[in-house]
């Protein structure tokens, strides 16, 4: 079974090898990379892997300001893509945490009883008080989440989406897929969620911008969830402010981004389950003396770059901002203050 994972990164350099290694684990083949603006040496790092084979690196084709879904329309005529049995396309801060069979995606597609595409929930993991970056797996660092069926105070949670050959695809979303709107109801393709269950009417016609991109959670994780590291550690969170992300030029994230996916409340430790076989993978990668280099030299921007924001008064002010808030979502800070105010 071919399958290539899609992604578009911009200075990721330091866990590129992590998400790589994570991936072939689950059976990922191939990897097509479209990085942009990239200052930390990712680049040159996915051009030493594109040379010793599995992974394709290309500029994104962005002209404007939508770097995502300029390389993802790019990506649905690409080789790469075409020849897939399978496509996965997901950002390099999400870990599918596969909970059946032999923990790969093709046990994944088994237990859902082989569908044309499954798209899996999000949990989102929280910083876990963790301020200085570390060089080791993301996954072994961050074990905390918000309950898996509630976010903020929302219970329709977002998802990312594995997609078969003979989807009938009109184009790739970076969350799911999209089919024409005038393919006959008979023709509709078999899509399921985590748990193997047809995923919901309006979210498999994208029938209002509510159910686009997600759906309840609830009963949505039996065989599979998104682990979604978007923090990180304090340093690393403080960098990806600075570079923005892939999908919108100059965008900053401000607390309201940290506070709600800052949730400890549940502790999550299932992923571990992959540790032994990626710190092996890990190190067969760094073994490559070329490949270790460009990963320490990536290390070595990421923290040199923290320490210049850190040097900046206001991205100081931040970083301490960032660390005195409390480890309540908004609306539940909200629900908290009104309730003490009411007392």
């Amino acid at each position: 079974m071919r399958i290539t994972a899609v992604t578009c990164v911009k200075n990721e350099g330091p866990f590129l090898l992590e998400w790589i290694a994570f991936n072939r684990l689950l059976g990922v083949t191939d990897f097509l990379f479209y990085s942009n603006d990239c200052t930390d040496g990712t680049d040159a790092l996915l051009d030493a892997l594109a040379a010793r084979g599995g992974v394709r690196h290309l500029p994104n084709p962005a002209e404007g300001r939508n770097y995502q879904m300029e390389a993802l329309k790019d990506a649905a005529r690409q080789p790469l893509v075409k020849s897939a049995d399978w496509v996965w396309i997901a950002d390099v801060d999400e870990f599918l945490n596969i909970h059946v069979g032999d923990h790969t995606i093709p046990a994944l597609i088994a237990a859902c009883g082989d569908p044309q595409a499954i798209s899996v929930t999000f949990q989102f993991f929280a910083n876990c008080w963790v301020e200085a970056f570390a060089d080791r797996p993301v996954i072994e660092q961050f074990t905390r989440s918000h309950n898996p069926d509630l976010w903020c105070d929302q219970s329709a949670i977002e998802v990312k989406s594995l997609v078969r050959a003979d989807f009938p695809l009109q184009y790739y979303g970076a969350h799911r897929p999209f089919f024409r709107n005038d393919l006959p109801r008979a023709r509709w393709p078999d899509w399921r969620d985590g748990s193997g269950r047809p995923v919901p009417p309006k979210f498999l016609t994208a029938a209002t911008p509510r159910r686009i991109r997600k759906f309840p959670a609830h009963g949505a994780r039996r065989f599979a969830t998104l682990n979604h590291y978007a923090l990180r550690s304090l340093d690393s969170y403080l960098v990806k402010n600075d570079r923005g992300d892939v999908n919108r030029e100059n965008r900053d994230f401000d607390d309201v981004y940290w506070r709600e996916r800052n949730d400890p409340a549940w502790e999550d430790r299932s992923i571990g389950r992959y540790r032994p076989a990626l710190r092996a993978a890990m190190d067969e990668l760094l073994d490559d003396p070329e490949i270790s280099a460009l990963h320490r030299a990536c290390v070595d921007a990421h923290i040199a770059r923290r320490d210049a924001l850190m040097a900046n008064p206001d991205y100081a002010a931040m970083y301490a901002h960032l660390r005195a808030l409390p480890t309540y979502p908004p609306a539940e800070q909200a629900l908290i203050d009104e309730l003490e105010l009411e007392g």
